[in-house]
């Protein structure tokens, strides 16, 4: 069974020398790599052997270290076939199960089964895998889809949240809670008594994210992920527990620090925090948006995040109305009732009729017209009226001839225009429907779909994003190359093709 590798602690300075050397183009080779004996051998050896002469870092690291495993890098799919097809083909290439080999690794070993995203992320993502599991339940995986929120609940149980991902460097952030909608899938495709089986695990994940709230004031108004808003409602914002630089981008995280002193801390704060949010990395996050170093992603509450918590806190309550048991049922439905309330006193705009993120430390909304704003049609928390403007300005400033982009801004961040994403595709078509808005919904899914079609037909290969405003091209932006496979964007074409 493999052993837990940390990296900092475990290798030292040999993990900040390998960083450092410049030799790897992609820092998560390094932080990913396997090891066959143990870390302080391999340390061991490296402190005797690094002052020798003509001592190669490379040939040591390959003597030492194996990359980790990527089934699908080798796997050659046909063009010619349906793409519904190659999903279904691809299940089994992105599925992983327990490793029993002995060896030491980043990677958190799980109980059960689960998928991967594909390419250079080869463990299971957090909201990756809920649009990954509406394509499970197309193609009839329901068990796959339950053993992925069985491992989710064993994180939660034995971490205390879910993790960014299962690495050992992820274990100071979450990413956007989908749990309870993955439950709520769940239920559906089996019967909701299956709900009761995840309440401990659903309210866990609620203590984690409302974590310091009984101890907030005015005069300390942030606990980690949570903010106390000046009406004294309290709404939610990412963060990092972890305040060193990230393990899977070591380097470029200790330039910034290095480049910006004192000041590069808080940046750091603020871009682990950014990670949380799933959005790495967006000009939403920042002040300048052409300047990633004006980065202010824990000065804000989110309008996605907050939906999201809005949905935990409705789930957990109607169970508890279920189950007859009034007092807990009254607690959680209070919340939801007070955060639905709050998300629209805080993010709506009535000048603008749309949603926009807000800065609780200049007390005024953002400037930046993204997708997250289709969350509240998503859950339904808003009014027909909100919804018709939210509805006219995603048509006039994010609709492209690929589908939607992320924000009307291009900065070159990969979380920006031109490129477009599935699952605020999904979200956006989902809570467009809600609303009555089919037309536009459906303009959305034609022009997704077939953008995803004509990539696959070209390449062979389903993309992370793509660039949804030149569809010539595949996508562009990023801190790293275009990555295939890919889960979230099979899961939401599988599901928007089941409906034709």
């Amino acid at each position: 069974m493999s052993q837990v590798l940390h990296l900092e602690k475990d290798l030292q300075e040999l993990f900040v020398d390998l960083h450092a050397s410049g030799l790897w183009e992609d820092g998560k080779e390094i932080s990913d790599a396997i090891i066959k004996e143990s870390p302080d051998k391999v340390l061991s050896k490296y402190r005797s052997e690094k002052a020798s002469t003509g001592f190669d870092l490379k040939a040591f690291f390959n003597q030492h270290f194996a990359k980790a495993p990527t089934r699908e890098i080798d796997y050659v799919s046909d063009k010619e076939a349906p793409v519904v097809d190659h999903i279904n083909k691809l299940w089994p290439i992105l599925a992983r199960t327990p490793e029993k080999n002995d060896f030491y690794s980043t990677l958190v070993q799980l109980p059960y089964p689960y998928i991967v995203p594909g390419g250079r992320f080869n463990e299971i993502y957090y909201w990756d895998s809920y649009f990954t599991m509406l394509g499970l339940a197309v193609s009839g995986k329901v068990e796959m889809i339950e053993d992925m929120i069985k491992n989710f609940a064993w994180m939660i149980e034995e971490i205390g949240f879910i993790p960014n991902g299962n690495r050992s460097y992820y274990l100071g952030r979450s990413q956007p809670p989908f749990f309870s909608l993955m439950v709520a899938l769940l239920a559906e495709e089996k019967d909701r008594s299956i709900l009761n089986q995840f309440l401990p695990a659903l309210e866990k994940e609620h203590k984690f994210w409302m974590e310091g709230a009984d101890e907030l004031s005015a005069d300390a108004p942030t606990f980690k992920r949570v903010v106390l808003m000046e009406d004294g409602s309290m709404l939610n914002r990412h963060f990092d527990n972890i305040p060193n630089p990230r393990a899977e981008m070591y380097q470029d995280d200790v330039e910034l620090i290095e480049s910006q002193g004192e000041a590069g801390k808080k940046t750091l704060l603020n871009i682990r925090a950014a990670c949380e949010s799933g959005w790495d990395f967006s000009s939403r996050w920042c002040a300048d948006f052409d300047k990633l170093e004006t980065i202010r992603t824990t000065d804000l509450v989110q309008v996605d995040l907050n939906c999201l918590l809005y949905h935990l806190e409705k789930l957990i309550a109607s169970i508890h109305q279920e189950n007859s048991d009034t007092a807990k049922y009254e607690e959680y439905y209070a919340l939801c009732e007070k955060r639905k309330e709050a998300i629209n006193t805080y993010f709506w705009n009535e000048d603008e009729s749309y949603f926009f993120d807000y800065n609780w430390l200049e007390k005024s909304q953002t400037a930046s017209i993204n997708a997250a704003a289709a969350f509240p049609l998503f859950f339904e928390i808003c009014s027909a009226d909100q919804a018709r403007g939210v509805a006219k300005m995603i048509d006039k400033e994010l609709l492209r001839d690929g589908g939607l982009v992320t924000t009307n801004f291009n900065s070159g961040q990969q979380w920006d225009a031109p490129n477009g994403w599935a699952p605020l595709q999904w979200m956006a078509i989902k809570g467009l429907r809600n609303y009555g808005h089919d037309q536009l919904a459906g303009q959305i899914k034609e022009r997704w779909v077939s953008l995803n079609v004509k990539v696959f037909k070209n390449t062979g290969k389903l993309m992370e994003k793509y660039n949804v405003e030149d569809t010539n091209l595949l996508s562009g932006g990023g801190e790293y190359p275009v990555q295939d496979g890919f889960g979230w964007t099979n899961g939401v074409l599988l599901k928007l093709l089941s409906e034709d």
